[in-house]
C-alpha cells in the first residue's frame, strides 16, 4: 500500500504551480522589508536626505539583483511546469526543494546587503543562486527521465532549457570568482548577467543561450 500512495501522490501540476506562486510571492515581498527610510529625526536639510539615500543604495543594488534573481527563476519554472504532462512524488519533492532555497532568498540578499564588501557574503549570496539552478535542472532532467513531460516537447526543447540553465550557472560562477578582485565588480558583472536574461531576447548584450 505504501508503493501504492508513492505512486498516486504528487501529481498535480496546478497544486505544484500553486504553491510555487505563493513562495516567490511572500519571498519578493520580504525582499523590500529590509530596505528602511532614512530616520526622520537625523535629516535636515534635502542635502542630508540625498546623502542618507546614498548610504543605502548599496542595499537597493542587492535588493534590484534579488527581485531579477527570483523573476527569472520564477519564469523558468513556470516554462518547466507548462511543458509538464504531470507531475509525481520525487518531482514534487524536487520542486519543494526548489522552493526552499527561494525562502533561502531574503536571508543572503539580506547578508549580502548587510556585508557588501565582504567575500564570505558574496559566496553565500551566490551560493543561494547556485542551488536555484541545481534544484531547476535537476527537475527537468528528473521530468525527462521520468516521462513526465508532454508528448510534443522535442529533444530540441529538452537540450535547450538545459543549456539555459548552464550557460546561466557558469556566467553566475564567473561573476562569484571575481570577488577574488572586488566584490562589486562580482556583483556588477552577477547583475549584467541578470538583465540580459531579464530583457532576451529583445535586448542583449551577453551571448543567448
Amino acid at each position: 500500500m505504501l508503493n501504492y500512495y508513492n505512486r498516486i501522490a504528487g501529481q498535480s501540476i496546478e497544486r505544484l504551480a500553486a504553491i510555487s506562486d505563493g513562495v516567490f510571492a511572500v519571498a519578493m515581498t520580504l525582499l523590500v522589508l529590509d530596505l528602511h527610510t532614512p530616520a526622520a529625526e537625523a535629516i535636515h536639510s534635502e542635502g542630508e536626505l540625498w546623502r542618507a539615500i546614498l548610504a543605502i543604495a548599496p542595499r537597493l543594488l542587492v535588493y534590484l539583483m534579488s527581485f531579477l534573481t527570483l523573476g527569472i527563476f520564477w519564469v523558468g519554472q513556470q516554462t518547466q511546469l507548462n511543458h509538464l504532462e504531470r507531475s509525481d512524488r520525487d518531482l514534487s519533492w524536487l520542486h519543494l526543494a526548489f522552493l526552499f532555497s527561494v525562502s533561502l532568498t531574503p536571508f543572503s540578499t539580506s547578508l549580502m546587503a548587510e556585508f557588501i564588501a565582504y567575500r564570505v557574503a558574496l559566496v553565500v549570496y551566490w551560493a543561494n543562486i547556485l542551488l536555484l539552478g541545481i534544484l531547476l535542472y535537476a527537475s527537468w532532467s528528473y521530468a525527462i527521465r521520468a516521462q513526465l513531460v508532454k508528448a510534443d516537447v522535442t529533444q530540441v526543447v529538452q537540450q535547450a532549457f538545459k543549456r539555459r540553465v548552464i550557460g546561466a550557472q557558469s556566467l553566475y560562477a564567473f561573476g562569484a570568482a571575481l570577488c577574488l578582485i572586488n566584490t562589486y565588480w562580482a556583483l556588477g558583472f552577477i547583475l549584467l548577467v541578470q538583465l540580459n536574461y531579464a530583457l532576451a531576447p529583445r535586448i542583449g548584450f551577453l551571448p543567448k543561450l
